[in-house]
């Protein structure tokens, strides 16, 4: 399926889908898996991680909201879970209506969550909304480097393209921008494990772990401010 723009709707080795940007000449998620990347990444790594450091509320930072796909998963396990989540993810651009509504993510889990689904697209950009008891969301249409957002974030996902897709988005001032986001003791996940990015994290304050990746990929990072 295309849009008017040709970007693109796949299905990934575990039947979630992905989108294909033409605007980037790459895909959103892995191809060995939509759903299986995002788990293990983001939710096993990054929030299951913090829920299980911390008690309250966590703070949750995401760059580069796309399909919205890490923000409702995030949004099912904080309710599986009962724990609050308070999410905020920014996206410069964003996809078309008729794209998000051809995605399959939600087909399998309830209305209610078909329907949180649709908010976390339809909601106005900038409004802070409670999509139930345990997940309260705002999405901020802007760049990383421009973004102007207050607060201490307890958790960021960083799920940019690649850094040969991005290469702004892997150096250090973008590094920094994460790491004064971050509140001491607070962490940042994503996918990518590239040597350059690792020293470049380091650089700025950041103790870097290594970890094992989602099938297809051998290694993710996850990064500590100390």
């Amino acid at each position: 399926m295309e849009s008017e723009k040709n970007n693109r709707i796949e299905i990934t080795r575990d039947g979630s889908h992905t989108v294909w940007s033409a605007r980037f000449g790459v895909s959103y998620h892995s191809v060995h898996g939509a759903r299986t990347e995002s788990n293990h990444v983001f939710i096993k790594h990054g929030l299951d991680y913090v829920f299980q450091q911390r008690q309250g509320p966590v703070r949750v930072f995401e760059m580069g909201f796309g399909t919205g796909f890490n923000a409702y998963l995030s949004y099912l396990h904080a309710s599986r879970m009962q724990r609050m989540v308070s999410y905020t993810g920014i996206e410069k651009y964003p996809l078309e209506p008729t794209e998000i509504s051809a995605l399959n993510y939600p087909d399998a889990d309830t209305e209610t969550d078909r329907v949180a689904f649709r908010q976390l697209h339809d909601l106005e950009w900038n409004r802070l909304c409670l999509l139930n008891e345990w997940f309260e969301f705002r999405k901020v249409r802007s760049d990383l480097l421009e973004l102007r957002v207050s607060g201490c974030f307890d958790l960021v996902y960083y799920d940019a393209f690649a850094p040969v897709t991005q290469p702004d988005l892997w150096a250090c001032e973008a590094f920094e921008k994460v790491y004064e986001l971050l509140d001491t003791g607070g962490i940042l996940v994503t996918y990518c494990a590239q040597g350059q990015m690792k020293r470049n994290m380091a650089a700025v304050g950041f103790r870097v772990e290594t970890l094992p990746g989602p099938p297809g990929k051998r290694e993710m990072t996850r990064a500590h401010k100390i």
